[in-house]
């Protein structure tokens, strides 16, 4: 091991970081949170990436997605994802998935990896991709944004998991409220880290793990509250 990774180590054990290296993460959604994630732990040194996204880059996105610049206006999302991982870090094995997250794909992305992060903008998607985590025993580290504000929890295979936040799948569809309160890219820098934190303390068992518990924060007034969420 070169390097790369000394500053890590008063953090991650060397033991910790070989163990990072064999894991396998899923990334679903290569926006605003999605490029952060993936760009973080290919840094902090995960070995193997799955990166999902049907969608090209717009304009629209400059303000806050890290991987978009304007000469990549235009661009394949998973294609520019997989150019910065391999830019940043290329001992990194990366799959990309030009395609959106559906249900006849999702557990076939899936396969083989050790965890998957939701950094999709559909509550209908979320409720799909929480199904497929559960059928293959992983757990799913989740995160949302609207305008300040943001939102993160772990979920493993046995937590009821969204419909403590949403309610019932089917009883409400459609976006998320960043649809009507937009986008900034602090509040989307600001959850990412969270999301790659919590993917790295699953991956390594540390404890203090978001389970059954949700972590709201609102930048504007500086305001962070862990609220627990009832298990099965």
């Amino acid at each position: 091991m070169d390097q790369r990774y000394e500053r890590n180590f008063s953090t991650i054990s060397l033991d910790e970081q070989a163990r990072l290296g064999r894991s396998g993460v899923c990334v679903t959604g290569l926006g605003g949170l999605g490029g952060c994630v993936a760009e973080m732990l290919a840094r902090t040194g995960v070995g193997n990436l799955v990166l999902v996204d049907g969608d090209h880059f717009e304009s629209s996105n400059l303000n806050r997605q890290l991987l978009c610049t304007e000469e990549l206006v235009g661009m394949s999302k998973p294609d520019a994802a997989q150019d910065r991982v391999k830019a940043v870090n290329g001992s990194v094995n990366v799959r990309k998935v030009r395609s959106f997250l559906r249900e006849k794909n999702a557990r076939d992305i899936l396969f083989g990896c050790d965890l998957v992060v939701d950094c999709l903008d559909s509550i209908d998607d979320r409720f799909i991709l929480e199904e497929a985590a559960q059928a293959l025993e992983i757990p799913l580290v989740s995160g949302a944004i609207a305008g300040t504000f943001g939102q993160a929890t772990v979920i493993f295979p046995e937590d009821r998991g969204f419909e403590l936040i949403y309610g019932k799948k089917r009883e409400i569809r459609g976006q998320g409220a960043e649809k009507t309160l937009g986008n900034i890219a602090s509040t989307v820098f600001f959850m990412a880290s969270i999301q790659v934190s919590e993917t790295v303390k699953v991956l390594l068992n540390r404890n203090g793990v978001l389970k059954n518990r949700l972590l709201t924060a609102d930048l504007e007034s500086c305001s962070f509250e862990i609220v627990d969420l009832p298990g099965r």
